[in-house]
């Protein structure tokens, strides 16, 4: 597969196109520009990630792209439908109905049980569900990423991994086209974090979601088919010479 974002899949309708996205933040009298025209495209059904250090801009493109934040200047097309100049409350409901979420740290809520962890977001979806729907559909999921015996336990009561397991499974309970992981192999140790990304893969592979992985480590962008390099706010041509030798072993 091309490594760049731009040039590939021009034959088809992409799940995500951005053309010339912008992000620049006012700080004061101050403008401060971090992505600084974004082309990119991707596929419905691919498995790609987004890397670059520490101040890339990749964690901006990716709240753009989950529709957490909007961009400055740019067309963002999902689905076919320029969807950049959306208000926040037309984008929740777009990022409820169509995007899952999985975070480094989590995100869980504490009190709570795996199993109403999972529920949660569905609570939030339209059209509403009944409580016996939903908790059907989340013993589903806990029994999809292997939890169906510690789904009455609180976040303390689980493994990092075995957490990061049940923040899958409820970024699955709407039944999101995309799903958008930040880091999610930050807090995982090596051998969890093969566990957790070869999920993402089967995820991927099995069920036909769109993945997106937001990473800093070749190690985890090289389980994904396409990487997509990001430096200064700007997408670059291939790969970065530390993920070029990691995606030869």
């Amino acid at each position: 597969m091309s490594q760049n974002g731009d040039d590939t899949y021009n034959n088809h309708i992409a799940v995500i196109e951005l053309r010339d996205i912008t992000k620049v933040y006012h700080l004061g009298e101050i403008d401060l520009p971090v992505l600084k025209g974004i082309s990119l495209r991707i596929e419905d059904g691919e498995f790609v990630s987004l890397t670059g250090a520490s101040g890339s801009g990749k964690s901006t493109l990716m709240n753009i792209l989950g529709c957490l934040d909007h961009p400055s200047g740019g067309e963002y097309l999902l689905d076919g439908k320029n969807i950049a100049g959306l208000n926040p409350d037309e984008r929740a409901r777009l990022r409820n109905a169509r995007i899952g979420f999985v975070f480094q740290n989590f995100n869980l809520l504490p009190r709570t049980s795996a199993i109403e962890n999972v529920m949660m977001p569905a609570y939030y979806h339209y059209p509403a569900q009944s409580n016996g729907v939903i908790r059907e559909r989340a013993l589903e999921l806990i029994r999809l990423v292997g939890l169906e015996d510690r789904m009455h336990h609180t976040p303390a009561q689980l493994s990092g991994g075995q957490q990061q397991r049940v923040a899958i499974a409820r970024s699955l309970i709407n039944n999101p086209g995309i799903l958008l992981a930040d880091e999610p192999t930050g807090n995982l140790d090596s051998t969890t974090s093969v566990e957790v990304m070869n999920m993402f893969r089967n995820l991927n592979r099995q069920q036909g979601i769109t993945v997106i992985i937001v990473t800093h480590d070749p190690k985890t962008a090289a389980f994904t088919d396409r990487a997509i390099n990001m430096s200064d706010g700007l997408i670059m041509e291939g790969v970065s010479d530390e993920l070029s030798a990691t995606l030869k072993k």
